[in-house]
């Protein structure tokens, strides 16, 4: 059945109908997972496995009596030796021939990809991603990884002949890694947030210290040791478990030569002050730091497919997604249509268990963001029509929360601003397009956006007007999400981002090196 599994290959677009086997395999590794959860696990440092000197339990969203696992909670001594034995081993990774550091990358992602549906599984239970989303998920970190490896190829390892004053002179530029790199990644992509950019980290030259969420430390054990298993050399890959004091100690470090964050907007700013030059000069950050997403639709409009779109971006994870939708706004004409249509929808969706097959949306993914939630329902009550959910769901003892649609909400309330990572759409109407567009652009962040218009004049102005990174028009799938590397390109304009470069795109892996120019005379 191992060697069956390999012939699956899975996108988001070929989980739009999956293969029956997917789920045969999927059902098989959680069964198997659910049996094994609850067990101690170590950091990954210099490639040993390394036990801290205290320990935090991991709960499942799913149920709060689930124990996922007791987890090492690392020192600023753990990260301060992982970033020592990174620093040593850099010089030999980087003089690694490019082509062998490739060999051991592409072990890592067929690692992956082999260990798809068990890492699935524990994403699932880990975080409450729906089990479609989480397969997802993890083969998109493999192709993450993929993807950068071929923009090495392609780019002959990033030495570019330039021109020449005469024939004894050889001009060339050089992209060169930076030294080493920490990684620090969120909960709700726990795989591909972290695979992807330490993948990029260490295809680029750089060696790598990764610090997960704390709420999916099961998720980047189990990538460490595809990275264990693909035989690099101690030092290489690093990784430290543990709350905001590794993250913290990490940033702190000036050994830690660049850094990548994906977080809020408030981390990722700070981190963009303290760490870009605390050393007295810059060091790159690649941050992206979350959106609030706006759709606009016209009168012009396929409104079911706009309806289902917004649907799907709006409540998939829960709305823990930098690039879910979160605001919409609908012209006057269509919009009562449109609302009774998205209403409708969403009350069909299945909460509840993420690994049961007919579920689309699972538990938020712990007690605060609970209490958030309960918090954002009751101020949009107090000042808005809650028009479905905006309630908590009773369902065993997880954190269950209803998907929720907003409308008539003042203009002036912070949460058409505010992002809010819970499932909570808001609807606003508009007789004037232009003034949709200038709502949609108001605000700092600039992610991702989404459009719904038949008419191509108004699909070329969206496109001329919109202030954000990844947009997508007439997507019946997602709205505002749902990016593939080498597909969409993803990455946020203004305070989404930390440089307006996005991931899985043809800028992304030149980020991780620095140029050299060299001048040669015969």
């Amino acid at each position: 059945m191992t060697t069956d599994r390999k012939h699956i290959k899975v996108t988001y677009s070929s989980l739009g109908s999956p293969d029956p086997l997917l789920h045969d395999y999927y059902e098989e590794d959680v069964t198997t997972a659910r049996a094994n959860l609850g067990g101690t696990y170590p950091m990954y440092i210099n490639g040993e496995w390394r036990d801290g000197e205290k320990t935090f339990a991991k709960y499942s969203p799913i149920d709060t009596n689930l124990v996922i696992g007791h987890f090492s909670h690392g020192s600023r001594q753990d990260v301060d030796d992982a970033v020592a034995a990174a620093k040593a081993a850099y010089p030999t990774w980087r003089d690694t021939p490019w082509l062998e550091r490739l060999s051991y990358l592409r072990r890592v992602a067929d690692l992956i990809s082999e260990r798809l549906f068990q890492m699935a599984a524990v994403v699932s239970l880990e975080v409450g991603k729906n089990r479609l989303e989480a397969i997802g998920e993890v083969e998109e970190t493999a192709d993450l990884i993929r993807y950068c490896i071929q923009a090495m190829e392609e780019n002959d390892g990033f030495i570019k002949q330039l021109a020449s004053e005469t024939e004894k002179h050889h001009n060339r530029s050089v992209l060169k890694p930076y030294g080493v790199w920490g990684v620090i990644s969120p909960f709700n992509f726990p795989c591909a947030l972290s695979g992807g950019p330490a993948g990029a980290a260490l295809i680029a030259g750089n060696t790598v210290v990764h610090k997960p969420a704390d709420d999916a430390p099961l998720t980047a054990v189990l990538l460490a040791q595809c990275f264990h298993d693909a035989g690099l050399p101690p030092g290489v890959y690093n990784m430290v478990t543990g709350g905001d004091e590794p993250g913290k100690a990490l940033v702190a470090n000036n050994d830690i030569d660049g850094i990548t964050f994906t977080g809020s907007y408030d981390v990722g700013m700070s981190i963009l002050r303290k760490f870009s030059t605390q050393t007295g000069y810059m060091r790159p950050v690649i941050a992206e730091m979350g959106g609030k997403n706006p759709v606009i639709i016209t009168k012009n409009a396929n409104l079911e497919k706009a309806a289902y779109g917004v649907m799907r971006s709006a409540f998939g994870l829960t709305g823990q997604k930098c690039s879910a939708c979160s605001r919409v706004y609908v012209d006057n004409e269509v919009k009562e249509v449109f609302t009774q249509i998205l209403v409708d929808i969403t009350e069909k969706i299945k909460v509840g268990d993420p690994t049961e097959r007919e579920t689309f949306m699972g538990p938020i993914i712990n007690g605060t963001a609970y209490r958030a939630y309960r918090r954002y329902a009751r101020e949009l009550a107090d000042q808005g029509d809650v028009l479905t959910g905006g309630t908590t769901l009773e369902i065993g003892d997880g954190y269950y929360v209803a998907p929720t649609v907003v409308d008539n909400l003042p203009d002036n309330h912070a949460l058409w601003t505010e992002e809010m990572f819970a499932p909570i759409v808001v609807l606003g109407g508009y007789d004037d397009i232009d003034e949709a567009m200038k709502k949609a652009n108001h605000i700092d962040l600039g992610l991702t956006a989404g459009f719904y218009s038949e008419d191509k004049a108004e699909i070329d102005w969206f496109l001329s007007h919109i202030e954000a990174g990844v947009v997508y028009v007439n997507r019946e799938s997602g709205a505002t999400t749902g990016a593939w590397p080498g597909y969409q390109a993803f990455g946020g304009w203004k305070g989404s981002t930390g440089s307006g470069k996005a991931a899985g795109s043809y800028y992304y892996l030149q980020q991780y090196m620095r140029e050299q120019s060299h001048t040669i005379v015969d």
